[in-house]
């Protein structure tokens, strides 16, 4: 037991994938194929390997394909157990040991926690700064600032009870909106060093071929 057999995850998967179309013109890019295999697949398997049985897909754009290839959805809302929530974006992936971060921040006593990971230029991400305690202090913007750094890796656990009192009748930013909030609260960033990939811009989503292909056989 490692804590997280209690507790849903959310996938946000209703990206509209504007910059990717060039290259994936047929489907949400949580779809895409990567290996072979539609990107939100590898996204499952990370979470069944960590032990966590449920998880809520939150879909937006093409959902109707999502639904189709994957099954029946259901809206977020009522749908969560235990404590906290496992919160991921639809078109990222980071190698991270999930249990870890879900112990790592229950040892930290901060409210909610954030995945970190390293990257040799922030500038097209933005950079996130943590304390000695690896308490998250600042967000800096994307382009404002260059070179090797943290980044946000898409991933969160948050109270249940937070995600609860967001309201479902306007469009809520968690980078402008929830994230800062949390701040004052305590967000404990939780620094994972593992493979990341975003699959936004066709180079990384090619670069993603490769790399998936390469983790099928074991060679990274």
């Amino acid at each position: 037991m490692n804590g997280l057999e209690n507790t849903t995850a959310v996938i946000l998967a209703g990206g509209l994938g504007t910059r990717l179309r060039e290259v994936v013109a047929d489907r949400p890019k949580v779809m895409a194929l990567v290996a072979g295999r539609p990107f939100l697949t590898h996204l499952l398997d990370q979470l069944a390997d960590s032990g966590i049985r449920k998880t809520v897909l939150c879909t937006g754009y093409l959902a109707e394909i999502i639904r189709n290839e994957l099954g029946a959805l259901l809206n977020a809302a009522g749908q969560l157990s235990g404590g906290m929530v496992l919160v991921l974006n639809g078109d990222s992936y980071c190698r991270c040991n999930l249990a870890e971060f879900f112990s790592k921040l229950a040892e930290s006593g901060a409210y909610a926690g954030m995945a970190l990971t390293q990257v040799e230029d922030v500038a097209r991400f933005g950079a996130v700064l943590t304390n000695d305690a690896s308490l998250v202090e600042s967000f800096i913007e994307k382009g404002g600032q260059t070179g090797p750094g943290w980044i946000n890796a898409g991933i969160y656990l948050l109270p249940v009870d937070l995600v609860n009192t967001i309201s479902p009748n306007r469009q809520v930013s968690l980078e402008y909106e929830v994230f800062p909030a949390l701040m004052v609260k305590g967000l404990y960033g939780y620094h994972c060093p593992g493979l990341f990939i975003d699959i936004g811009i066709p180079e990384e989503y090619q670069r993603s071929q490769k790399l998936f292909s390469e983790q099928a056989k074991g060679k990274i």
